[in-house]
């Protein structure tokens, strides 16, 4: 929208046009996340980000509506007279695939933004985590999966971020450094930020993992025992923080399983699961898959395909990315009094 560039902090913004609309939207019967509200999400972060002095907000294109429906939306307000950052949209192809968000992260992290807010589930987060390093995320959740992206209104989550990118807090006080999942297979290394499961199934076909008979592994970063996905299958035999040291491995069998558990794979999906064990994850302890050949499911979406070739192995990182604790920052700016302004000088009569 613009090509100047002003001063003062930037942003980054990524919402995926594609979140939340996978198969399990329809053999779960959970409602599918419009485009319109997403771009209102944007409209209300960026309105709290020029609340707090960030001056310019990088967005990628997309060919979803979202680009279109913010530039629409923001002509309007400016007209208005409303206070929004400068808007910069990045000059870069688009695939309508991961790749789009990669691209984007990545640069956005060379412009040198103070942070990156994401929409979108467990899927999305994941892909910018990997490009991102060490900037920082704020994350929205707009996805299927949304058990990494933890559920708060926009304005909160825009007041968090501008907090961080004016410097009114540093990083050290406003983020917290996430746990996350190593998947080496034959010579390639994924990440995943929530779950791991192993599959028989050797294609990654609709990539989405929802049934449950097609399930043989599961290892989390963390798993809260009320979470929607392949999380909660852990966090309903032994609930794991965020914050807690270790990760949990998850073993089904049908043929000899210890007992049955009933977990909510996805939204309105409750699965009868024939749990064999269940172990702790130590950081940096490998632990071979069971199984021969078969895909493995990354924070839900299927991604490598696997032979005995491969000799898949999962261990546990403490060193993930970085994300803005927005309850965190927002008792800080309280406690602080970050957010007061004096009050006008009224002069005698």
């Amino acid at each position: 929208m613009s090509s100047s560039i002003p001063p003062g902090p930037s942003v980054g913004i990524i919402a995926n046009p594609a979140s939340g609309r996978d198969i399990r939207r329809l053999v779960a019967r959970a409602s599918v996340f419009q485009t319109a509200e997403k771009v209102n999400m944007v409209l209300r972060v960026a309105s709290a980000l020029a609340a707090l002095g960030v001056a310019r907000v990088l967005l990628p294109p997309d060919l979803g509506g979202i680009a279109a429906g913010v530039l629409r939306a923001t002509q309007g307000a400016v007209q208005a007279g409303a206070a929004l950052p400068v808007l910069t949209f990045l000059d870069m192809p688009i695939e309508q695939t991961a790749v789009d968000s990669e691209r984007a992260t990545r640069a956005m992290v060379e412009a040198g933004v103070a942070a990156i807010v994401v929409l979108g589930g467990d899927g999305t987060h994941r892909i910018v985590a990997g490009s991102a390093g060490d900037t920082p995320l704020a994350t929205l959740s707009t996805g299927t999966n949304n058990t990494f992206p933890e559920l708060r209104e926009a304005t909160l989550v825009g007041l968090a971020t501008g907090l961080l990118a004016s410097g009114r807090l540093g990083v050290a006080e406003a983020c917290r450094r996430n746990k996350q999942l190593v998947v080496q297979s034959g010579t390639r290394r994924e990440l995943a930020l929530v779950d791991v499961a192993v599959s028989p199934g050797r294609y990654v076909g609709a990539r989405a993992l929802w049934q449950a008979d097609s399930l043989a592994e599961v290892f989390v970063a963390f798993a809260e025992a009320d979470a929607i996905g392949l999380s909660s299958i852990a966090g309903l035999l032994e609930p794991v923080g965020r914050s807690d040291p270790h990760g949990l491995h998850v073993r089904l069998d049908a043929a000899r399983p210890a007992f049955t558990l009933t977990a909510p794979i996805a939204p309105g999906l409750l699965a009868q699961l024939p749990v064999a064990g269940h172990a702790r994850l130590l950081p940096g302890e490998a632990v071979a898959v069971s199984l021969p050949a078969g895909t493995l499911a990354l924070d839900g979406e299927r991604e490598i395909e696997f032979g005995p070739g491969d000799r898949p192995r999962v261990w546990l990182a403490p060193h993930g990315p970085l994300t803005v604790d927005v309850p965190a920052t927002l008792r800080l700016a309280a406690a602080r009094g970050l957010l007061r302004q004096p009050a006008p000088t009224i002069a005698p009569a």
